[in-house]
């Protein structure tokens, strides 16, 4: 019995998220499109390992030591290799669960995919449309999906009579026994495509890259999760299509960080205009903004631009606010008319009689020294 979890290269105690995350490595790795067409069998191998590994059902049949994959193992079922009911089947045929096995669809629904996708900030801001490209299951164009190669609906299967399992007689303990397994001449469907499509070889659907137009939704956070419905893999023989999940990740923005639906910058002023005050600009997600920086602004102080954040995600397009922090650039050298400009102007603001401020009970505070002060102390 092959090693599913070997395949995938996670341990036997991995988790479903674990288990997505390997396939969807182990696909992209071995996808023949991208490996070349000499890694398809192990594709295949990836892809059965994490059909069996992702179904909780087929999971448990196989840490009990059943391989769903197999055909004579079907008739097991999810409940494990012990359910007397489906023992019953196995051996008498279905005399005794009320009814012999049933064929298999050859119409089968696809399988759910998912992707990650990466925005900008400014996309997050707003919201948009951003293309994605990825690697799936669509309809073999050659056969139109049907998987024949002249079109033809599939004939009933010779050797089964359309039941699409065998009875076979074993020699038991007991005596001669009838069992029931699928039918290898039409694999269990109870019908044979006559004429397999040379491309699919019967399946209907073929290896394929798509393109679709993601819309993002404005107020996107990272790690947010949208489902596209039908953009999923396709199913074999015009079986319907599963959905694609959309894993979205925003890309950090070398100006702005966000902090919920607000968007916080730093921007270093001169200590003149911290002093006297300053009219500037900014250039924010909505075009340059004016900016006043009041006179008198400390370091580390705070504007708030309200109305400039990110949209709040489903509401009523309102949006948060853009904070920006002030950092006072204080100037490293002086030249000696700087200096004495800068010590005539202390001693007018009296700064060293204001070293100290009473604070009250905060002691921490009372060593505060005045903006000026500060501006000594670097030159001194």
């Amino acid at each position: 019995m092959a090693d599913y979890y070997e395949t995938l290269g996670v341990e036997r105690t991995a988790t479903e998220e674990e288990i997505k995350r390997a396939y969807r490595k182990m696909s992209r790795k071995y996808h023949p499109d991208i490996a070349g067409p000499e890694y398809e069998e192990k594709f295949k191998e990836v892809n059965s390992a994490y059909e069996v590994l992702s179904d909780p059902d087929k999971r448990r049949m196989y840490d009990a030591g059943v391989d769903p994959n197999d055909p004579n193992a079907g008739s097991y079922g999810a409940s494990g290799p012990f359910d007397m009911g489906d023992i019953f089947s196995q051996f008498f045929g279905g005399a005794f669960a009320g009814g012999g096995d049933s064929p298999i669809p050859r119409t089968q629904p696809g399988r759910n995919a998912v992707e990650s996708l990466t925005v900008t900030l400014r996309t997050a801001v707003f919201g948009g449309t951003q293309q994605l490209e990825y690697h799936t299951l669509g309809v073999c164009e050659h056969c139109e999906g049907t998987g024949s190669e002249d079109r033809k609906s599939p004939v009933t299967c010779p050797q089964c009579h359309g039941t699409g399992h065998v009875q076979k007689v074993v020699r038991t303990l007991l005596g001669q026994m009838m069992t029931s397994a699928p039918c290898d001449r039409c694999e269990g469907h109870g019908t044979i495509i006559e004429h397999p499509c040379m491309v699919c070889h019967g399946h209907g659907r073929v290896h394929t890259t798509r393109t679709v137009d993601v819309p993002v939704p404005a107020g996107v956070s990272d790690g947010m999760r949208v489902r596209m419905e039908g953009q999923g893999e396709v199913g074999e023989c015009g079986g319907r299509p599963g959905d694609l999940y959309i894993d979205f990740r925003v890309r950090r923005d070398r100006q702005y960080t966000r902090d919920g639906d607000d968007l916080h910058c730093w921007i270093s002023v001169p200590m003149t205009w911290a002093v006297l005050g300053h009219e500037t600009t900014l250039d924010t997600f909505d075009g340059e903004r004016t900016l006043d920086v009041p006179a008198g602004c400390q370091p580390g102080q705070q504007i708030e631009l309200k109305g400039l954040g990110v949209t709040h995600l489903g509401g009523d397009g309102s949006r948060g606010d853009l904070v920006v922090h002030i950092d006072v650039r204080i100037p490293t050298k002086l030249n000696d008319r700087e200096r004495q400009l800068i010590d005539e102007f202390g001693q007018l603001r009296k700064d060293d009689d204001r070293a100290v401020d009473a604070q009250g009970s905060k002691p921490v505070a009372a060593q505060r020294k005045g903006f000026f002060s500060k501006i000594k102390d670097a030159f001194s």
